[in-house]
């Protein structure tokens, strides 16, 4: 960890949202002074089972409290410019977080950026995606889970726009860096989601000129996702369709009937075919 000026904040704060991490906050934490040369602190936002760690932080709080409201007690108080959401599972290649940083000079309006993220075999998760439409929403709700090549699909994960550095409509919370002045403009993430959607939600609510969200592909890390979701998968896909019919209904209250009965059908017959 590169120090901080003694009584003041480092430029860069890195927020790990824990529960119960195991040896994967180990490897994170491992990966993190060969990520960047900035001064940073590191705060764990406990929701449960994590230990003191030398160097960082830990926040316990009360009871698991979700994803971007252990993001937001984390963040609190912080004056340093850039504020970095984590998730336990991650580990940043070498120069994945000084990459993400060095965007913010060339894209001055925006105010989060993220990187390309690798899954655990290797393959390029969109973490880059448009804000959820009503026509891009259905159709992917709809096909996405069984025609993952379908058109509407392809356009909500931006699968056919240019491989490098761009704006988008959100990037993932897996890994997102946050201007912090924009970050406490907006009051950070909205607690109202538990977990999914907050991310989609935070982007949508810094993005409303089209350049708040910069996708920067030079800057690489691993997600080792799925640790909950194998803990408990049929809660957290119904979490995921609480959180979608939250995010939608807000932004079309009159089809929130309609999304109801649609989000509510579409998660029974994945659980009747077993894709939890």
């Amino acid at each position: 960890m590169t120090a901080a000026t003694p009584g003041s904040d480092p430029a860069l704060r890195i927020v790990v949202v824990t529960y119960h991490p195991g040896p994967a906050l180990t490897s994170l934490l491992a990966s993190l002074p060969a990520a960047t040369s900035a001064p940073y602190d590191v705060v764990l936002a406990d929701n449960g089972g994590t230990p003191d760690v030398p160097g960082t932080t830990r926040l316990a709080l009360p009871t698991n409290v979700g994803y971007g409201r252990g993001a937001n007690a984390g963040a609190a108080g912080f004056g340093g410019d850039w504020l970095l959401v984590v998730n336990q599972d991650v580990i940043f290649e070498p120069g994945s977080i000084d990459a993400l940083l060095d965007a913010g000079p060339r894209w001055p309006r925006a105010d989060v950026f993220g990187p390309l993220i690798r899954t655990s075999t290797g393959e390029v998760y969109p973490s880059a995606r448009q804000l959820p439409s009503i026509g891009r929403g259905l159709g992917h709700a709809a096909l996405g889970w069984w025609r993952p090549d379908n058109r509407w699909t392809r356009a909500y994960r931006q699968e056919d726009a240019a491989a490098g550095e761009r704006t988008c409509g959100w990037l993932s919370g897996a890994c997102m860096l946050v201007r912090r002045a924009a970050f406490e403009s907006v009051r950070g993430f909205d607690p109202a989601y538990f977990m999914f959607f907050e991310d989609t939600d935070l982007c949508r609510r810094l993005g409303q000129d089209g350049t708040g969200c910069v996708y920067v592909p030079t800057a690489v890390v691993h997600h080792e996702e799925g640790q909950a979701r194998a803990r408990h998968p049929r809660w957290m896909l119904r979490e995921h369709h609480k959180s979608a019919f939250r995010y939608l209904s807000r932004q079309y209250p009159w089809l929130a009937p309609v999304l109801a009965v649609g989000l509510t059908a579409r998660y029974l017959l994945l659980v009747a075919l077993g894709r939890t």
